[in-house]
This record gives structure tokens, C-alpha cells and sequence, in this order.
């Protein structure tokens, strides 16, 4: 088996609920989906950055590794683009008792339960529609998927959390039809965090609009956060 990674590198945790924390990013080429905030373009192409086999890629990664490196990121592009590799690389990290961690929009249930086993902390990002994710025709069908993701890695007993970038663009009516369907499926419980991420540089939301989004999600997860991308402020990959 071969894998396409577009770039591996040890840096900072800039988003989600780990924000802080000391990562190897292991950034996988291919993503058939089109953000206007995408802000790692470059590796979308399916035959962007470098092919390996899972040996050549499984030591790229133990070479790359640093001390007190608290986890590995599964990262894209969309790392379930090639899910089988993932879980390979995935069990060899877990092999040394490292936590592994998948950043996907978690747009196919079959890849994604394929990948689970391997994994041990999850950020679901669901897209909004004015994200330009996919076209209206498609959109319903892929956050059905998404959907079922998020059931699947609760009863898996995961540390799973929810991630969604706002823009300027968003809706607050289609955010909160969105933040209904998810907790209809799930309680505090459930989740290890729901984070609202603005968008940095391009369309980026008001000061009111965050607050009113936060104000959606509140009666449904008091302990939902607006968190920006810090990596981009410390100037860190």
C-alpha cells in the first residue's frame, strides 16, 4: 500500500479543545471538497506532496517525533481520503502509546468506522452551507454522514468534539437548523466540547454574529467556546 502526505512537522495545537499542546501533524494529500476558507489549499490535489509505502511513511514519522510530543494529528486535506493508510499509520502510533487524533469533516461513515478502531481523540467539523463545502444538491447527504460519524465515535466511547468555522457568511438560521440536528442525536454528555472557530483573514464574522451563534448553542452546551486558530497569531505552521 502506498500513501500521498503532503507534510509531516511537530508544532503547536492551534485549534479545538487541545489548543496548546505540543503536536506532530501528520498532513495527508487529498480533499475533493471546496471551503472558500480553506487555508491548506495546496494539499488538496490528489497527487500533491510525496507518495510513500506505509514502511517509508511509518518512519518518517518515528524520525520526525520529538520528546514530550503529546499527540499525533491525522490532518489534510481530508485524512479520510485515504482512510486505509490512515489506520495503519494510526495503529503504529498507537503502538507506542501516543494518542492519535483525526481532524476530518467525517463526510463517509464507512471510512470513518474503518478508521475509529485506530484513533483515540476526534474533531468532527461540520461544515455550514456558505462554506461552499459542496454544492446545495450534496450538502444534506454529506452532513447525514457527518451525523452518523458523531453517533458512531460517542458509542464508541471516543473523546470526541465538534468543531464548525463561521464566516461573515453564515446564516444564523441555517446555523441553528445545524445545532439542532446534532443535539438531537447527543446531550453534554456525549461531547468533550463544541467549539465555533472564526474564519481568519478572509470573511471573517462580527464581534455580534459570534455572540449570537454562541447564544444558539448555549441551551443546548453551556460549555461551548469561540476559539480562534492560535497558531496563526504566535506564527506557527
Amino acid at each position: 500500500m502506498k500513501v500521498r502526505l503532503f507534510e509531516i512537522f511537530t508544532s503547536i495545537e492551534g485549534e479545538g479543545i487541545l489548543y496548546g499542546t505540543k503536536t506532530l501533524f501528520v498532513r495527508l494529500a487529498g480533499c475533493p471538497f471546496t471551503c472558500f476558507y480553506c487555508d491548506t489549499k495546496e494539499s488538496l490535489p490528489l497527487d500533491s506532496g510525496t507518495e510513500y509505502s506505509l514502511e517509508e511513511a511509518t518512519q518518517l514519522i518515528d524520525s520526525n517525533l520529538k520528546n514530550q510530543t503529546y499527540k499525533v494529528n491525522f490532518t489534510g486535506g481530508d485524512p479520510l481520503i485515504q482512510h486505509e493508510a490512515v489506520a495503519l499509520l494510526a495503529k503504529h502510533v498507537q503502538d507506542k502509546k501516543i494518542p492519535t487524533y483525526l481532524e476530518s469533516s467525517c463526510f463517509d461513515i464507512d471510512r470513518f468506522n474503518h478508521v475509529l478502531p485506530f484513533i483515540d481523540i476526534v474533531k468532527i467539523e461540520f461544515k455550514t452551507k456558505d462554506s461552499e463545502f459542496v454544492d446545495s444538491k450534496h450538502y444534506e447527504k454529506l452532513i447525514g454522514h457527518t451525523l452518523k460519524c458523531l453517533e458512531s465515535s460517542m458509542k464508541s466511547k471516543k473523546t470526541t468534539y465538534i468543531k464548525i468555522v463561521v464566516s461573515s457568511k453564515t446564516q444564523p438560521n441555517e446555523f441553528k437548523k445545524l445545532v439542532k440536528e446534532i443535539f438531537d442525536i447527543v446531550s453534554n454528555d456525549d461531547i468533550s466540547g463544541f467549539i465555533i472557530q472564526p474564519t481568519y483573514g478572509i470573511s471573517e464574522p462580527s464581534l455580534d454574529l459570534l455572540l449570537e451563534l454562541y447564544d444558539l448553542v448555549y441551551p443546548h452546551y453551556v460549555d461551548v467556546k469561540v476559539v480562534p486558530q492560535l497558531h496563526k497569531f504566535i506564527g506557527a505552521p
